[in-house]
């Protein structure tokens, strides 16, 4: 039965009679995720305060500051914030022949409460659900043990859900220890804060500055904490850098980085400055990013997405599949990433194919029906001391045609069981 009113405003998706099956070796390698980009997304905190403070190239922070308001940047050089990173983490992932890919890594991710409601209804239908019938409750409540979620006017979609979250988890403790919150400007906040507003939206947000100052001054405990440079697609690329490779291997050790290699698909950063007459940029083997206008469709087989601080940047904006689009389109969408560059960085991405699988969903006459189709796993991962704790999995299971996979009307939602 669903809660009366909706989880995601003037949002809709089908349904469907069973949990997607996930293959047991998979839902292992979910075990171990979560741990490793733990240890990346400190390794990342780390990194850009190494470049800032002069212990690591400069180059690096002013990549992931490129664009940024000088009281963002501020904001995430505090020094009383420094080590903290956001304690829900979100991989959105596609599963292809060589197993996952990781598309984004959400520090600010939907979808919480939905999830919850779904691991409890279909763990009372008998499903063994992945994370349990209380993961994400109790996962979310070891992250904000009692406070206020502030929803903005920006992620309003989302106030249903987080609504049912916080009076499921009150309803769970007999207390009010939960509430939403709107995001106008105020004095106090009812204990810690879980901040579900983005950092480029901060001029629309107007508690925004009263909490965050309170936070350095240590009067108020605001997770995910206000570091825009974390938030940043950038760090794939960083990622498979060959200067920086000393340091993912000391920081990550041999078996992290090997782990993230298979997850990451190889990314550039669509930077426009010219390189040496000697150099290619490498596994293309062009020397001007302009070169891949000449490029086949097949060639094609790569992803361009805006890598953060934009509106853009969740969901299926800002993103564009060379092999869906005709040559005019993907040239325009190109020199558009290269244009965009000093104020919003854009980066290029291999793309990794989804298997085809089915999925059985209820029809518009309530027959159960096969869908063929592709799946979006999104895994819910929150960090209690230095565990990753796995509180359940959204399946997000779209049509066989759709290439970038994301919540939309003909999709099925569904939480995950292992086969």
């Amino acid at each position: 039965m669903v809660p009366e009113g909706e989880f995601f405003a003037g949002k809709e998706w089908r349904w469907a009679p069973v949990p997607f099956r996930l293959p047991v070796h998979l839902s292992r390698e979910l075990d171990t995720m979560g741990h490793r980009l733990h240890q990346f997304a400190k390794a990342c905190e780390l990194l850009y305060r190494h470049s800032f403070e002069g212990r690591q190239p400069a180059w690096i922070a002013e990549l992931l500051d490129q664009g940024k308001p000088k009281e963002v940047i501020a904001l995430g050089r505090e020094q009383i914030l420094s080590g903290q990173i956001a304690k829900i983490i979100r991989p959105d992932l596609v599963v292809t022949e060589d197993g996952f890919a990781l598309c984004e890594l959400d520090q600010i991710p939907g979808g919480i409460g939905l999830t919850a409601w779904l691991n409890e209804t279909y763990s009372s239908q008998g499903f063994d659900v992945l994370g349990g019938a209380t993961g994400m409750l109790d996962g979310f409540s070891s992250v904000l043990p009692r406070g206020e979620i502030i929803v903005s006017r920006e992620a309003e979609t989302y106030r249903p859900e987080m609504e049912w979250l916080a009076n499921r988890l009150s309803s769970r403790q007999g207390s009010r220890d939960w509430s939403v919150t709107n995001d106008a400007a105020r004095e106090s906040w009812s204990g810690e804060v879980y901040r579900f507003f983005e950092m480029f939206d901060l001029s629309n947000v107007a508690c925004s500055k009263g909490l965050f100052h309170d936070a350095i001054h240590g009067k108020v405990t605001v997770t995910p904490p206000p570091k825009a440079q974390l938030e940043e697609k950038l760090w794939m690329a960083f990622f498979w850098m060959p200067p920086l490779k000393d340091f993912w291997l000391r920081h990550l050790g041999d078996r992290g980085v090997q782990a993230l290699k298979k997850w990451i698909p190889y990314t550039w950063i669509l930077d426009p400055a010219p390189l040496p007459h000697q150099a290619v940029y490498p596994r293309l083997e062009i020397q001007d990013w302009k070169e891949l206008r000449g490029f086949s469709q097949k060639e094609r087989d790569l992803i361009i997405k805006i890598s953060g601080f934009d509106g853009r940047a969740w969901g299926a904006r800002g993103v564009s599949l060379g092999s869906d689009l005709s040559r005019s389109d993907w040239e325009e969408s190109l020199l558009n990433a290269l244009r965009e560059f000093p104020e919003h960085p854009y980066i290029l991405q291999t793309y990794r194919h989804s298997l085809l699988s089915d999925q059985p969903y209820y029809d518009d006459q309530g027959n159960v029906v096969m869908m063929k189709g592709r799946v979006r796993l999104s895994p819910y991962f929150f960090i209690a001391g230095e565990k990753a704790n796995l509180g359940g999995v959204l399946a997000t299971f779209c049509p066989a045609d759709k290439k970038i996979l994301h919540g939309m009307s003909d999709a099925v939602m569904v939480p995950v069981i292992s086969e």
